[in-house]
């Protein structure tokens, strides 16, 4: 009986198949498409000289290759696979829509044809630490979990290895949701604030986006949404919905240091290893997606061991009482706010980047409240610093501000400038892309230079 992957991809072998963009996740799918006969254009604005050797090979595999500047020009194909970064209205995809040509995305016949139940997370902040919490403590209680969609292994082409009894628990990104036509069964939004404004059209076609994670659910799915998020607080599901709130009465709350789960006491936030009251909603979120998966005890474990996910306020090293950190991921002006208050001193904090046209006045009074030294760089600097001297809570030299350029130049002086006791925070809130070819690049070139003081 030929499986599930066998079915589809066979059922393709006399299409036209178009893959736009060939980062991590279209990669895995190219192979299996040229694995099962298919003929495949494969798209990419990289020029040619720069490919790597696995686009080299999967060349040299049969795949028909268009980079570089004209990458997505006289295009034609039966069937359209979209990178996740790429806007479903560009008009490319709108002429090959209109020439005939379906639509879809890695991540949308994932869901398609997933054997097991699907448990999917989105959000502005918070999703990767929630959906990887979600993962541990499914795993804790001795389930067997593919964890993947925007973060770890692409999972489509592990699906003939997922049994019915299993659970596939996926981030997904605004890009990822803005033309799925299908939902998880149990979905989770962290939280909603202005982000990826440089691609999305508007806050509404974003809000919109990530809505589709329960669009599409049945009344026996159920939602998960933050009761303190003024967005998601507003939405209404299919099926069953939980609130959490760190602020004030939900179906899973904050009773002192004590998380509430209906009344009952789940979980002391001072068990939770990873710092910051972010991460408390985090669990929270987490606790209301695995219950009546997860018992309290497993979840009281992986809150004991859990050391967060990298470039998440990770602990770098304390050199000479002077504590590093890098939260590169922080790539929006909540993400740093969240990583700010995570702290109960001032710290000295490298901020900027790439420019994703997102409102930084939210930034300014918060710096003002948790940061003695400000060390901007990037597009965003001139951006941050002015949010910080128009905040009312401004006085010249509180904090002070220095204007480093580019981001070496910022670590290097805040290195230099640290004292013991101090806390040195990387946290950009803008994207890495003016610098760096993502934030996991940002935060492995600021931790090298911080291991080798």
């Amino acid at each position: 009986m030929a499986s599930i992957l066998e079915t589809y991809f066979t059922a393709l072998r006399d299409k036209n198949i178009v893959v736009l963009g060939l980062g991590v996740s279209n990669r895995p799918l190219v192979r299996l498409l040229l694995q099962y006969g298919c003929k495949v254009t494969g798209c990419d604005k990289t020029p040619r000289e720069k490919l790597d050797e696995e686009l080299l090979e999967l060349e040299q595999l049969g795949c028909r290759l268009q980079t570089g500047e004209d990458y997505l020009a006289d295009l034609s194909g039966d069937l359209v696979f979209r990178t996740p970064g790429m806007h479903p209205a560009n008009p490319a995809l709108e002429g090959l829509r209109q020439a005939g040509a379906e639509i879809t995305s890695e991540m949308e016949v994932f869901f398609e044809l997933c054997p097991c139940a699907l448990i999917a997370v989105t959000g502005s902040d918070g999703k990767t630490t929630t959906t990887t919490l979600i993962s541990e403590m499914l795993k804790a209680a001795g389930k067997t979990v593919w964890l993947g969609g925007n973060i770890g292994t692409p999972l489509l082409p592990l699906l003939d290895q997922m049994q019915a009894g299993d659970l596939a628990v996926v981030e997904l990104s605004s890009f990822q949701l803005m033309d799925m036509r299908r939902s998880p069964h149990i979905a989770v939004v962290t939280n909603l604030a202005p982000n990826h404004l440089d691609v999305h059209k508007d806050m509404a076609e974003y809000v919109e986006a990530k809505k589709n994670i329960f669009r599409f659910q049945k009344e026996s799915d159920l939602l998960v949404l933050n009761a303190d998020n003024a967005i998601t607080a507003e939405f209404t599901g299919n099926g069953a919905t939980r609130y959490f709130s760190r602020k004030q009465k939900a179906d899973i709350c904050l009773d002192g240091a004590t998380i509430l789960r209906d009344g009952a006491a789940v979980l002391d936030t001072r068990e939770i290893a990873i710092p910051g009251v972010h991460n408390i909603e985090n669990y929270m979120a987490a606790i209301l997606a695995v219950e009546g998966l997860v018992d309290d005890e497993t979840i009281r474990k992986v809150a004991r061991e859990f050391g967060g996910v990298e470039h998440r306020i990770e602990l770098v090293r304390v050199k000479d009482g002077v504590k590093f950190y890098n939260d590169s991921i922080a790539s929006s002006p909540s993400r740093t706010i969240a990583g700010l208050n995570s702290f109960d001193q001032k710290v000295l904090l490298i901020a900027g980047g790439y420019d994703k046209h997102i409102p930084y006045d939210v930034l300014g009074p918060v710096i003002c409240r948790q940061v003695k030294k400000l060390y901007v760089n990037g597009a965003t600097a001139g951006q941050i610093r002015q949010a910080v001297e128009q905040s009312a809570e401004y006085t010249p030299g509180n904090p002070e501000i220095i204007d480093c350029g580019d981001f070496t130049t910022a670590v290097h002086r805040a290195a230099a400038d640290a004292k013991n006791g101090d806390v040195v925070l990387m946290s950009p809130a803008s994207a890495a892309f003016d610098q760096f070819k993502n934030f996991m690049v940002r935060g492995d070139y600021f931790k090298k230079p911080i291991k080798e003081l």
